[in-house]
């Protein structure tokens, strides 16, 4: 790794902030494989590595899994978590400038459960051909540190962000991969999920009415979902043909300006925004950048609505916001809402609604579910904390509104989201 853009000094700050949360040594590899010493933690190969790596065949294999390590990282953009050639758990974190791969920073090298005969048997099989002490590598697999699965995930999470955020290293490339790579494992779930339902591809005529709904509302995980729902059913319908692909595109951009002059944006301004939006579809000549693109200027359009919503809201309207805002985990009614704004409930209600195209409870009831849906995916808690945190009293009325507004129950939702993790 070029030491003018990952020096010494960087990686004992790194490591000392990743060792701070997880305690894991690290390993910063350079492109060609070889370990950059510099930037390796003194502690970076256990008993267990050390004994493997006496061998030349076993440092062979070692370099061809960092190499191979480093390639799926820089090919998905995310970090990458394997089982190495001896058997052991392995994770390495792409480290890349733009799109000019760097090397990477591997860590784990450890177990996800306690070794048993069943583990010493496979690992003992994985290392065939491999002149070791067996007496010696078994002692060695006893003192492999172990952490579980999610435990892993987290620390290579943590280690990505860090790493750009302490290197300077800019990773725009590494992200548009990463997002490309998780929402085209989300488009082939609900490709997979759509065969077994109906056994074709059939495009979602009311998508498109949901998706500038979520839109006009600033509902980005919601206008997400639905797009993507809406891609899959193109790409099941027409699979691999790019020109159709372009075609949908093209009329969802259109779908979706107008979702934004309905939320407020003004119109001129939009069609000049289309025409590029337009220009720039037609230059992209993959799938996969295709729909991370248009998930990427749906984002723009919900980022314009806010703004001019913004600028739009009365001095009237704001406080009752602001209060929601405040309070939608109580247990609030619409008469404190409008004592908040000094308005009477009938005043509040239709200004509210001219201003945001939604009514007060149709605002607060968004607002819980997404707060809810950001539990469900970053904690652990079950869904009846989640319910009252979220401001409700009652977990069947909690549960059947997050169906109606998500279409699945809060427990499918989680579910959902965890096999995409």
């Amino acid at each position: 790794m070029e030491k003018q853009l990952f020096t010494k000094e960087k990686f004992i700050k790194l490591e000392a902030a990743f060792r701070g949360n997880f305690d894991m040594p690290l390993e910063t590899t350079e492109i060609s494989g070889a370990n950059a010493a510099f930037a390796c933690s003194k502690d970076c190969h256990p008993d267990f590595c050390k004994i493997v790596l006496d061998s030349p065949a076993g440092f062979k294999r070692c370099r061809q899994d960092r190499l191979r390590g480093m390639k799926m990282a820089f090919e998905t953009g995310q970090p990458y978590i394997t089982i190495c050639h001896a058997g052991i758990v392995l994770a390495c974190v792409p480290a890349m400038d733009k799109d000019k791969p760097l090397g990477g920073i591997f860590f784990g090298k450890c177990l996800w459960n306690k070794p048993d005969e069943i583990l010493i048997d496979d690992i003992d099989k994985r290392l065939k051909g491999i002149r070791i002490n067996r007496k010696k590598l078994k002692q060695a697999i006893a003192k492999l540190p172990i952490f579980p699965g999610r435990r892993i995930h987290e620390a290579a999470e943590f280690l990505f962000v860090l790493l750009y955020e302490s290197t300077g290293l800019d990773p725009y490339v590494v992200q548009w991969r990463r997002q490309r790579s998780q929402q085209q494992s989300e488009i082939s779930e609900l490709i997979r999920e759509h065969k077994q339902k109906t056994g074709a591809g059939q495009y979602p005529l009311d998508a498109e009415k949901r998706l500038m709904d979520k839109v006009k509302i600033g509902d980005r995980t919601g206008a997400r979902e639905v797009l993507n729902m809406i891609l899959a059913s193109i790409m099941l319908k027409d699979p691999g043909n790019i020109s159709v692909l372009k075609a949908r595109m093209l009329e969802l951009l259109s779908v979706l300006g107008r979702s934004a002059v309905e939320g407020g944006v003004d119109i001129n301004f939009m069609l000049e925004k289309n025409l590029d939006y337009i220009n720039k579809v037609l230059q992209i000549d993959n799938q996969q950048d295709l729909c991370v693109w248009l998930s990427n200027a749906l984002n723009d359009f919900i980022d314009l609505v806010y703004s001019i919503q913004d600028k739009k809201r009365v001095s009237q309207i704001k406080p009752a916001i602001d209060y929601i805002r405040e309070h939608f985990q109580e247990q609030i009614s619409i008469d404190e809402v409008a004592h908040s704004a000094h308005l009477s409930v009938s005043r509040l209600s239709h200004i509210f609604k001219e201003q945001t195209g939604m009514t007060i409870i149709d605002y607060m009831t968004n607002m819980r579910i997404e707060y809810a849906k950001e539990l469900l995916i970053s904690t652990n808690k079950n869904c009846t904390e989640i319910c009252f945190e979220a401001g409700y009293n009652n977990q069947s009325y909690f549960t059947r509104t997050f169906k109606e507004i998500s279409g699945m129950t809060p427990r499918q939702f989680r579910e959902m989201n965890r096999k995409r993790e």
